[in-house]
């Protein structure tokens, strides 16, 4: 893999791995505890937190996105098939949060301030499958990358394959001397 396109791996896989990463840290231990403590305590909770989200969470995703698709555009073959899946995968986690979970989250701040109306249950059951979908899709993204990183069919192993880079002609990830 050339320069360029290892820089733009690297920084790929940082930012979809933070991504997935924060994403499934909430799945996994936000929102169980959000479901544990009283409703009041987890819309004020929720609200609060949604404020530091909305800018670390944005430049994650679109850090992930713009440098998988980056990669995308820089390899061929099989690695830009894979990195395409992944940017395209890392738009589809902005896209469900910015129309699913955001959405929800105004309504959050709003019933915090106040209280939740009748029938609040269901809409924080909607934000919680928005939640689920998008760190899916991050996750999925991650997985993506990580296939790329290690090689192009599952008989090569990792080390073999990537001390292949290590060597200054060494063809690019897609390129075709390299299958």
């Amino acid at each position: 893999m050339r320069s360029r396109p290892r820089t733009l791996l690297g920084l790929a896989l940082f930012s979809t791995g933070l991504l997935a990463g924060a994403f499934g840290y909430g799945a996994a231990n936000l929102v169980p505890t959000f479901n544990a403590v009283p409703i009041e305590m987890r819309l004020d909770f929720h609200a609060e937190l949604m404020k530091m989200n909305g800018i670390t969470m944005q430049a994650t995703m679109a850090a992930s996105a713009l440098s998988t698709l980056a990669l995308a555009a820089s390899v061929r073959g099989r690695a830009r098939r894979l990195a395409g899946a992944a940017g395209l995968l890392a738009v589809t986690s902005f896209l469900i949060t910015r129309f699913g979970n955001v959405p929800i989250n105004g309504r959050i701040k709003q019933w915090a301030a106040t209280a939740p109306p009748p029938g609040y249950e269901e809409v924080l059951r909607r934000w919680e499958l928005f939640n689920d979908a998008r760190t899916a899709t991050a996750a999925l993204a991650f997985g993506l990358l990580i296939v790329l990183a290690l090689g192009r069919s599952s008989g090569e192993l990792a080390p073999h394959h990537l001390s292949r880079y290590a060597q200054p002609d060494a063809p690019a990830v897609g390129d075709r001397r390299d299958q």
